[in-house]
């Protein structure tokens, strides 16, 4: 399994999600919830991290969490290890609680903090098929539901309710005060009953940055700092992606489909394999032989030379 790609630097901010090992269960009662919101604290308390958001389900976890000290591995890598072996001693069992390595997505507070809120907080009744709108019926169940910051949020808890390390500085996207900010919270929650939920993670960038220009940047920067294989082939990919977006448009308009193919190719670095599919070609082969007429051609047809050249430039110069 690829390493998968972690940047971390001060005040950076995260959602972690992690599963438990072939999807089973990672607690199994009330005091395996309040087990592992105790190691939460701990973790909190030991590596100075803030929890904004949190959303505990029966075999996975969400967080939205804040590390000051850029240390997210060190301070989750804990918190799992752990809280698996709390578990395992409370159950008698021994073996991996968690599924691989936790996930983690780099997230532009500002810009997705309020959506990140309600999506996290609206686990306990989205439906598995994300297609399909949120029951109205289940709005009781979120309001009963006890293992995350929603009711802190919504102003169902009392202040002692409230765990010590969960900040609640994102009430402000809502709002300018407590009172205003909860209202409007409690909106957006009803509001989302009934209807298919968003989804942020629909903006993903590069597999984890939740972002724009600036976090993308950023990112990119740490990411070349690293310098170790799984960096690197990000780095290509990424630079791949980021030249396809500004390619997709113009290849589209192109009426030529060898044209299509080589910009696809050549210039968007897309697989043989993958646009002999989308051209009803029987294999790579096919485009191939596509590539190699189309560029012996370009060589004494100006016009296609000149063609190909405008895509060049447009993939050596995509778009910030």
């Amino acid at each position: 399994m690829a390493r998968p790609i972690r940047v971390e630097y001060e005040d950076a901010v995260y959602h972690v999600m992690a599963r438990g090992n072939e999807q089973k269960a990672i607690y199994r009662d009330v005091t395996d919830y309040q087990v592992f919101l105790h190691t939460l604290a701990h973790a909190c308390e030991q590596f100075g991290l803030i929890i904004h958001v949190y959303c505990l389900m029966p075999n996975h976890y969400h967080l939205a969490v804040r590390t000051p000290q850029a240390n997210l591995s060190q301070a989750l890598g804990w918190l799992q290890t752990t809280y698996s072996i709390r578990f395992n001693r409370r159950h008698r069992r021994s073996g991996h609680l968690f599924q691989g390595r936790f996930k983690a997505q780099l997230v532009e507070a500002d810009a997705y903090g309020r959506r990140l809120v309600t999506y996290i907080h609206l686990n306990p009744v989205r439906p598995r098929d994300k297609s399909r709108p949120i029951p109205a019926d289940r709005r009781a169940e979120l309001e009963a539901y006890p293992w995350s910051s929603h009711g802190a949020y919504a102003g169902r808890r009392l202040r002692r309710e409230i765990p010590p390390w969960l900040s609640l500085e994102w009430l402000w996207y809502f709002g300018p005060s407590y009172g205003p900010a909860r209202r409007a919270y409690r909106r957006e929650i009803a509001d989302s009953f009934g209807r298919r939920p968003s989804d942020p993670f629909a903006n993903v960038r590069g597999g984890f940055i939740l972002g724009g220009q600036d976090l993308w940047a950023h990112a990119r920067q740490h990411i070349g700092q690293g310098g170790g294989r799984e960096e690197i082939r990000w780095s290509r990919h990424a630079d791949q992606d980021h030249i396809w977006t500004t390619l997709a448009p113009l290849v589209q308009e192109e009426a030529d489909p060898r044209v299509q193919i080589w910009a696809s190719v050549r210039l968007g670095g897309q697989r043989l394999v993958d646009v002999a599919r989308q051209y009803g070609y029987a294999d790579g082969s096919g485009v191939h032989r596509v590539l190699q007429r189309l560029e012996a051609r370009a060589e004494t047809d100006p016009a296609l030379a000149a063609k190909l050249k405008r895509l060049r430039a447009a993939a050596a110069n995509p778009n910030p």
